[in-house]
Parts: structure tokens; sequence; C-alpha cells
């Protein structure tokens, strides 16, 4: 039983999240893109500080590289000149450069990685970014519609005119044409005019008369024996 309460609470809370996202799912994209805006923003100081430190990385790397270049030349003249004791002292300065720029090109190498990776996430997130700025107008001129067609159904569904007009034009079509009625009786009477005329010059020896009588059925059934 406990179980099934959990569940059905859970089931409620979903729901109503989902309500509370849904009535105010403009200002939540609108948040969200803030937020996304900002994580732009951190990434692109990110990326600025490690071009910042890939500049200087380099101009340190071409420092050692020009010093290196100008011992060694020294070196290999003391040499030369039969003074080992300064080539040797020499030497060991220039070991000490060139593991220093072995490790200089190392770090240059990662940051230049990091670089070209981080400038591909922030040049993907802006597209997003404009993207979704996009469909928020979309999602805001759709909500726009949706609350205006809401309420026009509600004052539909709220306003009798609309019943009260259809069941006053059903009445009006279903009610008998009069015109026609008055055509219908006016032939009726003049039918019933001719019929008397008929039936006058018939009783004066014109014509049968329009009616059987029983003189008439008499006749009938005499003439068949």
């Amino acid at each position: 039983m406990f179980a099934t309460l959990k569940t059905l609470i859970a089931g409620e809370s979903a729901r109503q999240e989902e309500a509370l996202r849904d009535r105010y799912s403009i200002e939540l994209i609108d948040q969200k893109i803030r937020e996304a805006e900002a994580s732009l923003k951190s990434a692109k100081y990110s990326l600025a500080s490690l071009i910042q430190r890939e500049r200087s990385e380099t101009r340190q790397v071409e420092t050692l590289e020009a010093k290196l270049q100008d011992l060694t030349e020294r070196a290999t003249e003391a040499l030369a000149a039969d003074r080992e004791d300064l080539a040797t002292e020499a030497a060991q300065a220039i070991a000490t450069m060139e593991n220093e720029l072995t490790l200089r090109r190392a770090t240059l190498q990662r940051l230049e990685t990091r670089i070209l990776q981080l400038r591909q996430s922030v040049e993907t997130a802006h597209r997003r970014i404009i993207d979704l700025k996009q469909g928020a107008l979309a999602a805001r001129a759709a909500k726009k519609e949706q609350a205006i067609q809401k309420r026009l159904n509600a004052h539909v569904a709220a306003d009798s005119s609309f019943e009260e007009a259809e069941e006053l034009i059903a009445r009006v079509l279903q009610k008998d044409d009069p015109f026609e009625q008055g055509q219908i009786l006016k032939e009726i009477n003049d039918g019933l005019t001719q019929t008397d005329v008929a039936d006058k010059l018939a009783s004066e020896g014109f014509g049968k008369a329009s009616k059987s009588t029983a003189n008439d059925v008499l006749a009938r059934l005499k003439s068949t024996k």
C-alpha cells in the first residue's frame, strides 16, 4: 500500500511540475538562454586566457631558441680557441636550455590543442544560442496564438448568441413558404370554380356531369343486362 501511495504521489508531483513548466515555458526558455550565454561568456574568457598563455609561451620559446643559438655559436668559438673550460661551461648551460626548451615546446603544443578544442566549443555554443533565440521567438509567438485561441474558445463556449442564432435560422427554414401555400389555395379554388361551372352546364343538358348520380348508376346497370 505504501508503495502504491508513493507511486501516486510521485505521479501527481510529476503532473504538477509538467503543468508548471507548460505555464512558465517562455520564462524557462529565456532563463536557460541566459544560463547558456553566461556559460559561453565564461568559455570565451577561458579561451582568451589560454590564447594569452600560448602567446607568452611562444615568446618564451622564441627567446630561448635565440639564446640557445647564440650560446652554441659562442661555445663553438671557444673550442676553436682551445678554451675547453669555457666550452664545457657553455655546454652545461646549453643542455639545461635544451631541456627547458623541450618542456616549453610540449607545453605550447598542449596549449595549442586546448585552444583549438575550446575555440570549436565556443563557436558551436554561439551557433546554438542563435538557434535557441530564434526558437524562443517562435515559441513566444505560438504561446501568444494559443492564448488568443483559448480566450476565443472560452468566449464562444460562454456566449449563447451562436446557439440562439442557429436555432432561429433553423426555425425560419423549417416554416412553410406562405407564398407557395397561397398558390396552392388559389389552384384549389380555381379547380372548384371550374367544376361548379361544368356541373351547371351539364344540368342544362350541355355535356356530362362531373359527378355521378343515382340515375346514372341505374342506367349503367340496366345497360349491362
